[in-house]
């Protein structure tokens, strides 16, 4: 019973040690009344990143940067995923197209 024991609690942890390291690289930002949030996105330096945009708005919105070389439309009420880096330590501008004026952020490699 005890090596039974053991073997789920190793199962277990072999199970679950790929989930977590898979998710210390995915980040999520909202877009809520043509605002990302949050504004500023601290993501690990030298490292590919993968940012879940979810738009809570009923319109669509893109997100954009020339630093981070991308740039993808999210439909309103929808979700997207966009890969990124791996970057150097430093600050890396993003904005809304659409709403340029009040959705903006920065992701910040460090």
């Amino acid at each position: 019973m005890r090596h039974l024991f053991a073997f789920t609690a190793l199962a277990a942890l072999l199970v679950a040690a790929p989930l977590t390291a898979k998710a210390a690289d995915e980040f999520t930002l909202t877009i809520k009344d043509h605002k990302f949030s949050p504004a500023e996105l601290k993501v690990p330096a030298n490292k590919r990143v993968t940012i879940t945009v979810i738009n809570s708005d009923p319109t669509p919105e893109e997100f954009e940067s020339e630093s981070l070389k991308v740039e993808k439309i999210i439909a309103g009420n929808a979700k997207a995923t966009v890969r990124i880096g791996p970057l150097k330590p430093g600050r890396y501008g993003f904005f809304g197209e659409f709403h340029e004026d009040t959705a903006k952020g920065v992701v910040i490699a460090e």
